[in-house]
């Protein structure tokens, strides 16, 4: 039998695997975080830039539209503004964010630290399971490539900051100093965590010893056979939460349409303001369809707010709420504000509107709770009922936090006076959204369990 040889210069097939799963050096990560903020800057500036070329009467030159790239990839990161150029002459700020402007930065710099976090826990010795567990020198290894990630990625947010920093929309040093850092960093976190595959926090092991000597006293036993949240219940809370809070964006986002579909002439003179003028900007209604898109899932937000019942302000201390609409000062022409309802009393039309964002949000809880109580097929439940009703309570803090969160970033400031604050107050739209989910989830789990645990019943 003859054998065929080897090319003598193509390497043996374990250092093939050695050399595809070898560290990468810090410098290549901090380089994925300077690709990862150029690839999101550089996006943003060529649309700007389109817009200027095609623009007929253009306000500046090229040095003023890359400016005002620089703003907006700034504002993606809740970087605040500030307009000099005003009436009154004292600067306004400008922090309202529109959140779809936030999804490509993002979205970046989250696949950038994820795919760092797989490179060194997918590391195995030749010969090695691919299922092996990771270690904790690849975890290490995960982490301190997410640190130099976000360095890269800082180093070209303050070289914009400083390019951003003049002009009659200019962004603010102090605030994007204090934001900036925070949301590269908790991006970052979430992409390791992620490429991790979302571990969960282990016990200390002192703790883990010290409960084990406890449980050994009568007390604690008595205490380990009653109804307590375990790690399924807590697994089941996150979903429930996590699927509570996108139900109410997107019963939000159902008012927002059906109220621009109730007003679509008034929406239709809002986007197209010279439709009858033989000549048409278009570029010009580009950029005002452009900025509603992207204002979308602050609409969503601010649907949900309303729904929920505390509604939300459009500055001049009005308020839009289904109970009334009240103090609504002169609107501009926009599309997105052509859903905002006539100022007056509540009607039960508007109420019944209104009633399917906590419905939607605390049925969907309850469901998702109830399905890991007890699983499909009438098996013996997992979760009592004590734990199942603590995972629903648990799901409604969570939803709580979740829309809190969503309200504070969806909202803002457009400059000073009546306009310091425009969008929902998120603490109001916090408890509003924990009550309702509490109160329609935790009894829904319930009763969603003892359903579910019928056909085992019946056997």
């Amino acid at each position: 039998m003859t054998r065929r040889d080897a090319s003598p210069s193509s390497p043996p097939p374990h250092a093939l695997a050695l050399i595809r799963h070898a560290p990468v050096p810090p410098r290549d990560r901090l380089l994925d975080g300077v690709m990862a903020a150029g690839l999101g800057l550089g996006g943003i500036a060529v649309l700007v830039m389109l817009l200027w070329i095609t623009s007929p009467h253009p306000d500046d030159g090229p040095g003023g539209a890359l400016r005002i790239a620089a703003d907006l990839w700034l504002v993606a990161h809740g970087a605040p503004l500030v307009r000099t150029e005003t009436l009154s002459g004292s600067p306004a700020p400008v922090g309202l964010v529109p959140l779809l402007l936030c999804a490509v930065p993002v979205w970046l710099l989250h696949r950038t630290a994820r795919g760092a976090a797989r490179g060194p826990v997918s590391a195995r010795a030749p010969g090695g399971s691919p299922g092996t567990d990771p270690g904790a020198g690849d975890t290490g290894a995960a982490w301190r490539a997410m640190c130099w990630i976000v360095a890269g990625y800082l180093l070209v947010a303050v070289a914009v900051t400083g390019y951003a920093a003049s002009g009659p929309i200019r962004v603010d040093p102090l605030g994007a100093a204090l934001r900036l850092p925070a949301v590269t960093a908790a991006v970052a976190a979430a992409g390791t965590w992620t490429g991790l595959g979302r571990p969960l926090p282990e016990a200390p092991p002192r703790l883990l010893r010290r409960t084990r000597r406890t449980r050994r006293t009568r007390r604690m036993r008595r205490r380990t056979e009653r109804p307590a949240l375990t790690r399924a219940g807590a697994s089941a809370a996150l979903r429930g939460a996590a699927a509570s809070a996108a139900a109410q964006c997107a019963g939000g986002a159902l008012l927002t349409a059906g109220a621009l579909l109730w007003h679509v002439a008034t929406a239709q003179r809002a986007a197209f303001p010279s439709q009858e003028q033989p000549t048409l900007e278009w570029p010009g209604l580009a950029a005002v369809l452009l900025l509603a898109l992207a204002l979308t899932p602050n609409a969503a937000v601010w649907g949900a707010a309303y729904g929920l019942g505390p509604g939300f302000t459009l500055g001049g201390g009005s308020t839009v709420r289904p109970a009334a609409v009240t103090g609504l000062p002169p609107l501009p022409d926009f599309p997105l504000l052509a859903a905002v309802p006539a100022e007056g009393p509540g009607t039960p039309v508007t109420w019944a509107a209104a009633l399917v964002v906590p419905l939607a949000g605390g049925l969907l809880a309850a469901w998702c709770v109830a399905r890991a109580a007890v699983p499909a097929g009438g098996g013996p439940a997992v979760l009592g009922g004590r734990a199942t009703a603590g995972a629903a309570a648990l799901a409604a803090c969570g939803c709580g936090a979740a829309m809190a969160a969503l309200a504070a970033c969806a909202g803002g400031p457009l400059g000073t006076g009546a306009l310091a604050h425009i969008g929902p107050d998120w603490r109001l739209t916090g408890a509003a959204a924990l009550g309702w989910t509490a109160a329609l989830g935790v009894p829904t789990a319930l009763a969603m369990r003892s359903w579910r645990l019928r056909p085992a019943r019946g056997h």
